[in-house]
């Protein structure tokens, strides 16, 4: 079976419908039905379809693994030209002549001298250190987050007149240099420290990798708990110091939770810095650093609470995704 047909049985086994799946991924339905019909021109490239691919995967119930080694494998299967995606436009098939000798010989000189020149012009462009360097190298300003809550392949609006934006890392080139750690622990996390949260037994199923299993917050009167206690939260323990670069949190589908990313290397609430912070979406929450951030535990704390059933709030936490490096 394809990539599609894999992900809408799962769909139609979870009983979902694509407005479901829309609502917990944040991918347009319309997206969702080109990809169950093997389109992904609509994904707005490769990195974006692996990622919708992912995201709907964890929702109906599906391995998201093999399906993004097969998207791997049939993007990059020799054969005939495939059709022009996004990423390529449309245009005649090679000619023959362009597998001769002579004509490899050539393209690998033109390339050496293209690639030397690059080399030495970036070289002549490199500033050179003195005090101005060195100010900005003791800049210690906390790094921010990028939070991506919206849908893939929408365009960016236009830049403002007036001075360039500080340049931030490209999410993807950050995400490659970086790699899945799974934590060595979750445990629930109160204003007193861990095992003092609420569904202590419950902590581990938020990373036991099952999309259908959740940590629960306890049911509330109020939407806030500060109301009644600082928060709550759920802390990782990662094992050792590690550099953060993004962070995944899967929330129920339900919207109006407000939570904070705190990591540090100390497993107590004022040692624990807040990192970045979430407002209002449910569903899947990816956030990744403009500066890694360093740390042994990770902390999701809930300072606000979405519905839940009945006249009461709670939060539910599906899954945590952290990327880092050691």
């Amino acid at each position: 079976m394809s990539i599609g047909e894999t992900l809408a049985q799962a769909r139609h086994r979870a009983g979902l419908s694509v407005a479901q799946v829309s609502e917990q991924t944040r991918i347009r339905p319309l997206i969702i039905r080109s990809i169950e019909a093997a389109d992904y021109s609509l994904c707005g490239g490769d990195y974006y379809a692996r990622e919708d691919i992912r995201s709907i995967a964890e929702v109906v119930g599906a391995d998201p693994g093999p399906l993004i080694e097969m998207y791997d494998r049939v993007r990059r299967a020799p054969g005939p030209v495939p059709p022009a995606g996004p990423d390529e436009p449309p245009g005649p098939p090679r000619p023959a002549w362009h597998r001769r000798p002579a004509f490899m010989l050539a393209f690998g000189v033109v390339a050496i001298v293209l690639t030397i020149s690059s080399v030495g012009y970036r070289f002549m462009q490199e500033p050179r250190p003195g005090p101005r360097a060195a100010a900005v190298a003791a800049d210690k300003h906390t790094s921010l987050l990028h939070i991506t809550v919206g849908y893939p392949g929408q365009p960016d609006a236009a830049p403002a007149p007036g001075p360039a934006p500080a340049r931030h890392p490209d999410p993807e080139q950050t995400l490659r240099r970086a790699h899945s750690m799974a934590p060595v622990s979750a445990v629930a996390f109160g204003p007193e420290g861990r095992g003092h949260g609420d569904d202590p037994r419950g902590a581990w199923l938020a990373i036991d990798g099952h999309r259908r299993t959740a940590w629960h917050t306890g049911r509330y009167t109020t939407a806030r708990p500060g109301t009644l206690r600082p928060g709550t939260g759920l802390l990782l323990d990662m094992g050792h110091p590690v550099k953060i670069t993004a962070i995944r949190v899967t929330l129920g589908a339900a919207a109006g939770a407000s939570f904070q990313i705190r990591i540090g290397d100390q497993p107590k609430l004022a040692d624990l810095q807040a990192a970045a912070s979430s407002a209002g979406p449910g569903g899947i929450v990816r956030m990744t650093m403009a500066r890694p951030a360093t740390g042994r535990y990770v902390l999701v704390w809930f300072t606000r609470l979405p519905p839940g059933p009945g006249e009461t709030y709670q939060a539910d936490v599906h899954g945590i995704g952290v990327k880092a490096r050691s």
